[in-house]
């Protein structure tokens, strides 16, 4: 099994990468420090798995799943979060991963998580989210509805950075033009007025760090 490990802080990142190399059935093959490298590391070295962190710099591990998903559709993707809060669990699968595992549980069911995701099983931390999301994954009129697309919510997070329309659009290999057309689509859809409305929204949606 070749993986991928995400996530901005190193010193986790070495912890799990210890934890899954004493696997005789696990191989790391990269590890990316944001998400906008873990799709670029994704895509060159093509894992079996991305394990990503939730919340990093560049894209959440929620966008990065979404174009690893989008432009490799054989890699599956785990993601690993700190938030206990089902408005997360439904965003991931939403984005198109596999499983979705907290912390604080990672040294106990990671390695249980990711064989799971092998073998084609979606994997929650606890039994009953598990039934749920298999209820959910068959039937997709239900979940929370979200406003706005995962592209919107890509351009919200680099506005909120205090990105420029031309850094985000060289980012997300968009031109100015389409990124200057999600920007007002954001405040329509949002019903907001500037850039301080839209940095307190991606706070809330935890999209970014007060």
């Amino acid at each position: 099994m070749r993986l991928l490990i995400a996530d901005d802080h190193g010193i986790v990142r070495g912890g799990i990468r210890l934890m899954l190399e004493r696997q005789p059935d696990m191989e790391v093959v990269a590890e990316a420090a944001d998400g906008l490298e873990a799709v670029e590391l994704a895509l060159r070295s093509r894992p079996d798995i991305c394990l990503l962190d939730v919340q990093m710099p560049g894209l959440t591990g929620l966008q990065a799943t979404v174009e690893i998903r989008a432009q490799a559709p054989q890699i599956s993707v785990l993601i690993l979060s700190m938030h206990d809060d089902e408005r997360y669990l439904y965003e991931a699968l939403q984005a198109g991963a596999a499983g979705y595992v907290l912390k604080r549980e990672a040294d106990t069911v990671l390695v249980e998580a990711l064989r799971a995701v092998a073998r084609g099983e979606p994997f929650m931390t606890n039994a009953a989210e598990r039934s749920l999301v298999r209820e959910w994954m068959e039937d997709e009129s239900t979940g929370p509805v979200e406003p706005l697309t995962l592209r919107e919510r890509e351009v919200l997070k680099l506005v909120a950075e205090a990105h420029t329309n031309r850094e985000i659009g060289e980012l997300l290999h968009l031109s100015e033009k389409t990124v200057e057309s999600h920007r007002a689509n954001l405040l329509r859809k949002l019903g907001m007025r500037d850039r301080v409305e839209l940095v307190r929204y991606a706070i809330r949606r935890g999209l970014i760090e007060a």
